[in-house]
């Protein structure tokens, strides 16, 4: 009969000795997850520094009316940029996990197009209407245009990463044809033009306010970022979990259309922006909605900041459209996507 050798034992001391070691080394890994997080905070800080302080007009002349346009145009400029930056890549975001496809944004779905059928509405049956009118017309037809493609979405059989897209990017061709024949019978194409060429040029103090009611929307997205992530799985394994999926889709949705009907009346078309950001976020960090949202939102923030930096500086005294600008980078990478897909189909 043998026998077992005693356990060793474990003292006070040790105890205390593996707890301060586990203790140092939450905080290392603490550290080290957040320390990339405040450097991008900072160079985010240090581009809008550069948006306040480019443009024609030389705001440190203090005997002049330099400092005036501080105040009216450049500070509420540089806040739109931050606003439509991070919620347009948000609502991008949002929608790649409500319908499982990193080829879905805004403009991708017709629920920009949607949004401006609206705005156009509102100019041809109240001409008198108010921004905020316009802004709720526009949330309403962005919201139902959404469900649109949802609908159709569920009659398609073959799901495949390229067919979702070209049903969005067919539904919207179709909503815009509908707007420009509008347009042409209301002599209202300049409008329209106006419209798709997104621009930060005409905001100032009394017209961007609007815009922090995506800080909102971005505050909601937070608090439920996990259901989103879990209705990202597909919808059997949502309900599996619990979870009520076709209300969370409804509210996935409802921000979407919230955050793009506002940014629509405010900026105008914003191509690709969601398009671009989760994608790039996602093939660093993987897809955990709730720790890539702030990497999200920075992104967008660069991207629609140098954007906009390239178009107030490349024909100065002139501006170049964002929407120009973000379009041609935005295709460059939508066509990269889609070989990228492609090659790995073909593996």
């Amino acid at each position: 009969m043998t026998s077992t050798p005693p356990a060793p034992r474990i003292t006070l001391v040790d105890a205390l000795s593996h707890t301060a070691d586990a203790r140092r080394h939450a905080r290392q890994s603490r550290w080290r997850r957040t320390w990339p997080l405040l450097i991008a905070i900072v160079l985010t800080i240090g581009l809008v520094i550069v948006s306040i302080f480019t443009g024609v007009a030389d705001i440190t002349d203090m005997e002049g009316r330099g400092h005036e346009f501080l105040w009216i145009t450049r500070i509420p400029r540089t806040v739109a940029l931050v606003l439509a930056g991070a919620s347009m890549a948000m609502a991008g975001l949002v929608m790649q996990l409500m319908t499982q496809n990193r080829f879905v944004e805004p403009t991708t779905v017709g629920t920009t197009e949607w949004a401006g059928l609206g705005l156009l509405l509102t100019y041809i049956f109240l001409p008198g209407s108010g921004l905020f009118a316009k802004i709720i017309v526009a949330i309403v037809f962005a919201f139902a245009g959404t469900l649109v493609f949802f609908a159709f979405l569920r009659r398609v059989t073959l799901k495949s990463s390229l067919i979702v897209p070209i049903i969005g990017i067919m539904l919207g061709a179709v909503v815009g044809a509908v707007s420009t024949f509008l347009a042409l019978e209301f002599n209202l194409l300049q409008t329209l033009g106006g419209w798709f060429m997104g621009r930060f040029t005409g905001i100032e103090v009394g017209r961007y306010e609007p815009l922090w009611i995506v800080l909102f929307v971005a505050i909601a997205v937070v608090i439920v970022a996990d259901r989103f992530t879990v209705a990202g799985l597909g919808k059997d394994i949502a309900t599996n979990v619990g979870l009520n999926y076709e209300r969370v889709v409804l509210l996935g949705v409802a921000l979407v259309a919230l955050t793009t009907g506002t940014v629509t009346v405010i900026v105008g078309a914003l191509p690709f922006l969601g398009l671009i950001v989760p994608n790039l976020v996602s093939v660093i960090r993987g897809d955990d909605l709730r720790s890539n949202l702030p990497w999200v939102f920075l992104t967008g923030i660069w991207i629609v900041t140098v954007c906009d930096l390239i178009g107030r500086t490349i024909i100065m005294p002139f501006e170049v459209p964002i929407s120009l600008v973000l379009g041609v980078v935005g295709a460059v990478v939508f066509i990269a996507m889609l070989l990228r897909t492609r090659r790995s189909n073909v593996r």
